[in-house]
């Protein structure tokens, strides 16, 4: 009975996202076309994890669902989301450093900056400002589908003319109708007292999920949320980072440590530097631009010798993304244990392609991780193992990401990649992210002497550790999986009890009417 009922669930969900589209089509699209942008129709006509998103944040009742999703969608068109790019928003926007992306909170989603003290309400300024943040909530779902936000409002040396309440009631309104499922949390932190009466207003137009996703926090109290590699030091944190403009700060990857130390190119010295405030220029000394680059050419010669060797203590991946140039795997996670054994994982790179394809690895955290290698080409039909392992005592955290970036290339050798890299147009690279996740190595219930145990010379503990793991993996998300359909069993739960109380009324209301003969 209860091995059918998550796949009753999933069939019960299919049913209602067609009755959805099947409304949206007879009901909302009967009058014109001309409402919706076609690229959002034809994305909600067959994105099914789009259509769900919007029928789990009205709580699964259709009506409200296809209110939403009208209203989401002719908002779409009207700012012209679809079209928005850096040259639609006013320079001086980007300039300012009010709006941004940045860093992680504890539990891995990225962090959505608004400096509250940066912003200045002007009525003919604020059709661009909301432009300006649909422009980088877009540019967030398209890179990271899928993936939560936290928004910080810093209300540092802020004041009551600083607060815009239609502008908050924008960014609220882009949560919680125009990007469903899409906040992780909001928190507002070091706010004056003289704006609570605000703040109060601000909850009326939440929801009551979404009330419980606004944290209040003070500058020592935000640690809570964010670890200080993260917070500015006007927050108690160590952050070094400073926003400037161009580029745009929202990818914070890096060229990772090989071993022979950081793979740095020219037009990754450039966006390195950029990206880093002119503090922590300092930590990529111009000396290694010259060095590691011809070490690192050299190394591929013997990197083919030891590919068993590399391989051999790394975790191997179990799932698939499949890519128009390149399949990766793993398809989400790079899962690393914290003992000795599990501190390497691996990443499969197949190429898919009638082409040479070039790649590189970039990490937000290169100080963490040796990557082997960090860049280099495939040829067509073949595949690459890279191997990521941990450096020193350092450890996996949901904060890291991993960028692999891929291009097709029709003749070109190791020597030419440098110069390949700054040639390739950006719309011609395919780019997959993954996260990091860290299990906790499972300890023996007793310690039995190093002799008793598995021969580690013929990879026996190696081979039991990694099944654990697996097992561990495979756990979580059959908790995830079970989680989903919780919802499902208390809408169960409930109209059993109404056909019982059902019933007892039946049989009470028999009981006690009058007979006739």
């Amino acid at each position: 009975m209860a091995e059918h009922e998550p796949q009753e669930g999933e069939q019960e969900l299919e049913k209602t996202i067609e009755e959805i589209r099947l409304r949206f089509k007879n009901e909302l699209l009967k009058d014109t076309t001309e409402k919706y942008d076609p690229r959002d129709v034809e994305r909600l006509l067959k994105d099914n994890a789009l259509v769900e998103s919007y029928l789990a944040w009205r709580l699964n009742v259709v009506d409200d669902a296809l209110k939403m999703i009208d209203e989401s969608l002719q908002w779409r068109r009207e700012f012209g989301v679809n079209d928005l790019t850096e040259s639609v928003i006013p320079k001086w926007m980007f300039e300012t450093g009010a709006v941004y992306l940045h860093g992680y909170d504890k539990e891995g989603n990225k962090l959505f900056w608004f400096k509250v003290k940066l912003h200045v309400k002007d009525a003919k300024t604020a059709l661009d400002k909301k432009k300006y943040v649909a422009f980088w909530l877009e540019r967030y779902a398209k890179k990271e589908p899928g993936m939560l936000l936290t928004v910080v409002f810093d209300m540092s040396e802020s004041g009551y003319s600083n607060i815009d309440m239609d502008f908050v009631k924008y960014i609220v309104n882009c949560f919680k109708v125009y990007y469903p499922k899409f906040l992780s949390k909001m928190i507002i932190v070091d706010m004056p007292w003289i704006m609570n009466a605000a703040w109060k207003i601000v909850k009326t137009w939440l929801g009551p999920e979404a009330i419980s996703k606004l944290k209040f926090a003070s500058k020592s109290e935000v640690q809570t949320f964010i670890d200080p590699e993260y917070l500015p030091p006007h927050m108690g944190g160590t952050d070094p980072f400073k926003y400037t403009y161009p580029p745009l700060p929202d990818d914070d990857f890096q060229t990772p440590i090989c071993d022979n130390g950081p793979i740095i190119s020219d037009d990754d010295t450039e966006s390195t530097i950029t990206l880093e405030p002119s503090s922590t220029s300092e930590l990529v000394p111009k000396s290694k631009k010259v060095n590691f680059l011809e070490d690192s050419l050299k190394s591929d010669v013997s990197e083919k010798v030891d590919t068993n060797v590399r391989v051999k203590g790394a975790r191997k991946p179990q799932t698939t993304f499949k890519g128009p140039l390149l399949d990766v795997s793993p398809a989400e996670e790079l899962i690393f244990g914290s003992g000795e054994t599990e501190r390497k994982s691996l990443i499969i790179l197949n190429n898919v392609t009638k082409n040479q394809v070039a790649f590189k690895v970039r990490t937000t955290a290169p100080e963490k991780y040796r990557v082997k290698p960090s860049s280099s080409s495939c040829e067509p039909g073949a595949s690459v193992d890279i191997v990521v392992s941990l450096h020193g005592g350092c450890q996996a955290s949901p904060q890291d990401r991993f960028l692999i970036m891929a291009a097709e290339m029709e003749t070109a050798g190791s020597q030419e990649l440098t110069q390949f890299w700054k040639e390739v147009p950006k719309t011609k690279i395919m780019e997959h992210r993954l996260r990091c996740h860290s299990l906790d190595v499972v300890k023996p219930a007793v310690n039995l002497p190093r002799e008793s145990l598995f021969d580690a010379s013929n990879g026996g503990q190696q081979e039991v550790s990694t099944a654990l793991m697996r097992v561990m993996a495979c756990n979580s998300r059959l908790e995830q999986k079970l989680n989903s359909c919780l919802w499902l069993q208390k809408v169960l739960t409930g109209m059993v009890l109404i056909l019982v109380a059902l019933n007892l009324l039946c049989l009470y209301l028999l009981g006690t009417a009058p007979r006739t003969s």
